[in-house]
């Protein structure tokens, strides 16, 4: 009877300690580099939009994408808690406040395309990941 415990509670140790860093998981909206990746990713975006001299990368900004969901992934998240995470709402507004503040700061200025333009150069110049999205045709 002891032998049928025993193989029992090996199982489920082992499954437990399999889950565990599933269980551990931190909510995506907590993970710095994925948060990260997706304020720069709306930078570019947004510098792109408001700035006719510079345009995305597209291959670049598909394989950072393809690179993001790989670490999520490698995580431990799923596709689908991925997709729901990009699709939230309350997640997309607060990645666009963020990159609205990092813009600011860095000088751009709603209506004033030229200052889009010098942040976006600034970026390209600096390599961070908003230029790595970049390139500027000036």
């Amino acid at each position: 009877m002891k032998f049928a415990i025993l193989p029992a509670t090996l199982l489920t140790s082992a499954l437990l300690t399999l889950a565990a860093p599933a269980l551990a998981r931190e909510p995506l909206g907590d993970d710095p580099h994925i948060v990260n990746s997706l304020m720069s990713g709306r930078v570019a975006d947004v510098i792109r939009n408001e700035c006719s001299s510079i345009s995305a990368k597209m291959f670049v900004v598909m394989g950072k994408l393809n690179d993001l969901e790989t670490y999520a992934r490698g995580k431990g998240y799923t596709e689908a808690e991925v997709k729901a995470f990009l699709k939230d709402k309350t997640e997309k507004d607060r990645i666009k406040a963020m990159a609205t503040d990092y813009l600011a700061k860095a000088g751009a200025k709603p209506g004033d395309a030229e200052s889009y333009c010098k942040v976006g150069r600034d970026e390209i110049a600096k390599g961070t990941l908003a230029g790595s999205l970049l390139r500027s045709w000036k």
